[in-house]
């Protein structure tokens, strides 16, 4: 094996960092337009980010720019790694988030599209640093999609292998040859749906900037909000949650699918598994939801429009019971983590049901977070095929996905991702637990963490943040985030002893 080629892999991280600053830039530009005082540090955040990139790019010019798998593992955990730590810049230097670690907490939330917050009054936020959250979001969103999509495929790393082969996920269907243009044609879209809901979000009655912003954290499924109580905010116009409630069913769709959609070709959605279990899927947790909140939620108080509501029965109409069910499925199974009502107040057979679905995810292919409906669909096919195999041992019978057979190494690859997962969320949950949170918070803590889904339980709940947790705590979160997001072998690998030999 050849020795890694360094050099590469500082170039590509001197081009994210110039492109992360030229978003703060414009974040800058958002904090000047409205007179703030942050507006000076989110600048200087953005020009030094830019010009460290600018070096990096210098002392690395002249060479063979060629990427082998070890190095596209570097380029996508250090990029993000930082991509984190320059995105702390704006928060410090402006003194909004002065301490690195909450500031670190928030950038890493931001960027692997988690939502999960340390601020306590997000409205007192300047204009220009709520932006640069929302930003943080938008450009995960964008490079969580083309890295499961044209780059993850290339390195071979498990069940998001949709080029390599054409089972789990739409492999078959690749956009274009050449990634470059895939990344094209994925991130316009990404583009024109965000330009899409922030009209039409304006239009139902909030402000551009309100706006703009929600249509980021939507379409990058994160669940950053411009107001302390969240969607809540605004459950007095009903059309503002449905708006919204569409957007994260297309974010957590798979872009790919998508795409075809645009070229008119909608029998690819119904021809596709994943999407089925989808729609239906949410679907259906939205009427059970719906019936048990309607028929068994008791009503506490009248809320204020701008409190979260713990019981969306208290308008008495089925309508309402629906509308906050369908907004609080969709928002955990998309891992967006938007937050109309306190769904850990509806009912305790509803908390254990919401906690379960922070394992679920939505497509492959989509800016969600989570395990993916894929990989279940997939392991519980390959369970059922079981017991035919026990009885007819020397029968060949292969799991089939979108009426093609899986290969036996696919399925392989994603019963040990499962099973990594379930052993990761069992160790971070243990070292909530030491922390000293207590059970439910240290599960939900972890859940949501390593699922990128924001609102978790407990101490936690979608009324609460994590600026509870000690600093360590914040530190191990986010590495959960980072591990989650990436699909975990892109960070394991690197990890291990046998990648950095060079024979």
């Amino acid at each position: 094996m050849k020795k890694i080629n360094f050099k590469i892999v500082l170039q590509m991280m001197g081009l994210l960092l110039i492109f992360n600053g030229g978003f703060m830039l414009i974040s800058a530009l958002v904090s000047f337009f409205y007179h703030e005082e942050a507006a000076k540090g989110i600048l200087y955040a953005g020009l030094l980010t830019i010009v460290i990139g600018g070096l990096l790019q210098f002392i690395t010019k002249g060479f063979k720019k060629q990427i082998k798998k070890r190095e596209g593992y570097l380029v996508v955990t250090f990029g993000w790694i930082l991509m984190s730590l320059s995105g702390t810049l704006p928060y410090i230097l402006s003194g909004s988030i002065p301490s690195l670690t909450n500031a670190f907490f928030e950038t890493m939330s931001g960027y692997t599209t988690t939502g999960a917050s340390i601020l306590n009054d997000i409205e007192s936020m300047p204009n220009g640093i709520l932006f640069w959250r929302s930003t943080t979001h938008w450009i995960g969103g964008m490079g969580i999609i083309v890295l499961t999509i044209a780059i993850l495929p290339l390195l071979g790393i498990g069940g998001m292998q949709m080029f390599a082969a054409e089972a789990p996920g739409p492999s078959a269907d690749k956009l274009h040859p050449r990634i470059t243009d895939t990344a094209k044609r994925l991130w316009l879209i990404y583009f024109g749906l965000t330009l899409l809901e922030a009209i039409l979000l304006k239009i139902a009655g909030m402000s551009y900037f309100d706006a703009l912003n929600h249509a980021m954290s939507t379409l990058s499924t994160g669940g950053f909000s411009t107001k302390n109580a969240s969607i809540a905010y605004w459950n007095h116009q009903p059309v503002i949650q449905y708006i919204i409630s569409f957007f994260m069913f297309i974010a957590g769709t798979n872009f790919v699918l998508t795409y075809f959609a645009f070229k008119g070709k909608f029998k690819k959605f119904i021809q596709d598994d994943e999407f089925r279990y989808y729609f239906l899927g949410v679907l259906g947790l939205a009427l059970i939801t719906t019936l048990v909140v309607y028929y068994h939620a008791e009503v506490s108080k009248f809320p204020t429009e701008t409190q979260l509501i713990a019981h969306p029965m208290v308008w008495g109409e089925l309508e309402s019971s629906f509308r906050h069910s369908l907004f609080q499925v969709l928002a955990v199974v998309t891992t967006t983590g938007f937050v109309s009502a306190d769904f850990t107040l509806w009912s305790k057979f509803l908390t254990i049901g919401f906690f379960l679905l922070m394992f679920s995810g939505a497509s492959a292919g989509s800016t969600a977070g989570g395990v993916k409906i894929v990989r279940q669909i997939i392991m519980i096919k390959n369970g059922f095929l079981e017991f035919k195999r026990t009885i007819h041992p020397n029968a060949i019978i292969p799991v089939r996905y979108n009426g093609k057979a899986v290969e036996r190494g696919i399925v392989f690859n994603i019963m040990a991702f499962f099973i990594l997962y379930l052993m990761i969320f069992a160790l971070g949950a243990l070292v909530f637990g030491i922390l000293g949170l207590d059970f439910l918070t240290a599960m939900g803590a972890s859940a949501s963490s390593l699922g990128n889904v924001g609102p978790a339980f407990g101490e936690l709940s979608p009324v609460n943040n994590y600026d509870i947790l000690p600093a360590f705590g914040k530190w191990w979160s986010s590495f959960l985030m980072l591990l989650g997001r990436l699909e975990l072998f892109t960070v394991l690998i690197i990890i291990s002893p046998a990648f950095w030999r060079n024979n």
